[in-house]
C-alpha cells in the first residue's frame, strides 16, 4: 500500500526514474492504492533528453509494494521497494519497452496484460 507523496521507482524505459503519488483516481476519501491501481503521478527526477521531463503529470499502475499483500490461496507476497509503470493517457498500455524487475501476478487480473508480457519475471 502505498499513499500521498510516496515517492515510487519507474519500473520502466520511459526516461523517469522517480515518481511522486500525487491522487488516486476515482477516489476522493481513499488514502492508499494497492498493486494494480490506476495512480495519477508526477515525475520527480527524470533522465536527461528523455520524452518524459521532470514536474509531468502521468498515469501509472502500481506493481511492487514494501507491504504484503494477501493472495486468495492464503499466501503473503512483498517486494523490497514501492515501483509502479507510466501509461498511455488514453490506454492502459506502459509508455516504455521494458520492465525492470519482478512484477506481481495480480497485475494480470486487473487487466494490464500488456505490462505482464513485457516483464521478465511474474512472481
Amino acid at each position: 500500500m502505498v499513499q500521498l507523496n510516496t515517492l515510487l521507482t519507474v519500473a520502466d524505459n520511459s526516461g523517469a526514474r522517480v515518481a511522486k503519488l500525487i491522487g488516486i483516481p476515482g477516489y476522493s476519501r481513499r488514502r492508499w492504492a494497492r498493486v494494480g491501481d490506476l495512480i495519477t503521478v508526477a515525475v520527480h527526477e527524470a533522465i536527461p533528453n528523455a520524452p518524459v521531463k521532470n514536474h509531468q503529470v502521468s498515469r501509472a499502475v502500481v506493481v511492487r509494494t514494501a507491504k504484503e499483500t494477501k493472495r486468495k490461496d492464503g499466501s503473503y507476497i512483498r517486494f523490497d521497494d514501492n515501483a509502479c509503470v507510466l501509461l498511455d493517457s488514453k490506454t492502459k498500455n506502459p509508455k516504455g519497452t521494458r520492465i525492470f524487475g519482478p512484477l506481481s501476478r495480480e497485475l494480470k487480473e486487473r487487466g494490464y496484460d500488456k505490462i505482464v508480457s513485457l516483464a521478465v519475471e511474474v512472481l
